[in-house]
């Protein structure tokens, strides 16, 4: 297969629903596919024998979660626009609201079209360390409504609470935080038919401490009487996936530099975004094995680096590379800066076969323009 291209590795895929199948069953919760984070829908025939249903950040990613998911479809937006609401209606069965005033606005119509509506709160309890850029819970955040903002005429309209303030973390760090939810919105939770507690919970990590989330959902469905979700991304396609690229040349400036067929900017920009350095199979820090590179991107952008690397063997042109974890945050995140090509997306079957998903041309990138 011509690189560069995403692998979905299938029986990771299976292993992880497994585990969260297994979360709903002992915590009483349902389980939402956040979509932001993973939305190749050839997978959700597998997703959806697990899952819920799937969690959307507008409208695109409702009507994708609607017609391919199926099961509860659940819709979030900073701020829901007139000319698209008639939409979300059509696509959502949840809608939450950002702000009182987005709720006073829309919640009538919504409530009017059976739709179960529900508000973003920010209990502003930070738990994050090192990714203040995903910290909705930071200094002057627009998400979710403030308790010293909340406004008690909107409550006829609610059917439920959620707050997302979690990134990539463990069950200690939702715990903190639910305490601060109680504290500052207990008396609402009383009066509430479901609470989604969002995403960043990395469920299905070695170390995550998955007795203490089944304890602090149950102890929250049993005190307020509230349906619990849980729409996590990451967690459904941790490490379920690689990126396969290849080396095109190697230059050298103070430091061997690899160039690859790929770009940090276009394919993978959470690693400039977070930033992070990918793992990568077979490779090591710098110096740690015999000869070590810089990887770069295809790109203008003077700071499209992936990062530095060692290997055992020297780089050539044609060496193929091959990054871990990247169904999360990579295919949903891909762009055509510089006419860059967009990667083919394949899957690794259980049977072990591989398989081409999708193959992207020059049309994909000049029909965006």
């Amino acid at each position: 297969m011509r690189t560069p291209y995403f692998c979905i590795d299938e029986k990771r895929l299976h292993d992880n629903l497994r585990i969260l199948a297994d979360v709903k069953g002992r915590a009483g919760c349902k389980i939402l596919l956040a979509q932001k984070a993973y939305s190749a829908y050839a997978t959700y025939p597998l997703i959806r024998r697990y899952l819920d249903g799937s969690a959307a950040s507008g409208l695109y990613e409702a009507r994708l979660g609607h017609e391919e998911m199926g099961g509860e479809t659940h819709v979030f937006s900073p701020a829901f626009r007139e000319d698209e609401f008639e939409d979300v209606l059509r696509y959502a069965d949840h809608i939450v609201f950002n702000s009182c005033a987005q709720l006073k606005k829309f919640g009538p119509r919504a409530r009017a079209a059976g739709k179960s509506v529900g508000l973003r709160v920010n209990p502003e309890c930070s738990t994050q360390e090192g990714h203040a850029i995903y910290d909705p819970c930071a200094p002057f955040s627009r998400f979710g409504v403030t308790a010293a903002e909340f406004d008690a005429s909107v409550l006829p309209l609610l059917d439920g609470i959620h707050m997302h303030t979690l990134c990539e973390q463990n069950a200690d760090a939702l715990a903190v935080t639910v305490k601060a939810l109680e504290e500052k919105f207990g008396g609402i939770l009383g009066r509430a038919k479901w609470l989604n507690l969002g995403g960043g919970h990395h469920i299905t990590r070695a170390d995550y401490d998955r007795e203490l989330l089944v304890g602090t959902v149950r102890a929250l469905s049993e005190k307020y009487g509230v349906q619990v979700y849980l729409e996590p991304g990451e967690a459904v396609v941790l490490n379920a996936g690689t990126f396969v690229t290849s080396v095109v040349d190697v230059v050298r400036n103070g430091m061997e530099i690899a160039v690859l067929d790929c770009s940090a900017a276009c394919h993978m920009p959470d690693v400039l975004e977070m930033p992070y350095r990918p793992p990568l199979e077979g490779a090591g820090e710098p110096g740690e094995k015999r000869y070590t590179y810089r990887l770069a991107g295809g790109t203008c952008l003077a700071g499209d680096v992936i990062g530095d690397y060692s290997f055992d063997a020297p780089l050539r042109e044609g060496s193929v590379l091959v990054f871990g974890d990247m169904a999360l945050y990579t295919m949903v995140k891909t762009n055509t800066f510089n006419g860059m090509p967009l990667p083919d997306i394949a899957i690794r079957r259980e049977s072990g076969e591989t398989e081409l998903l999708r193959s992207f041309s020059y049309e994909d990138f000049k029909s965006r323009l």
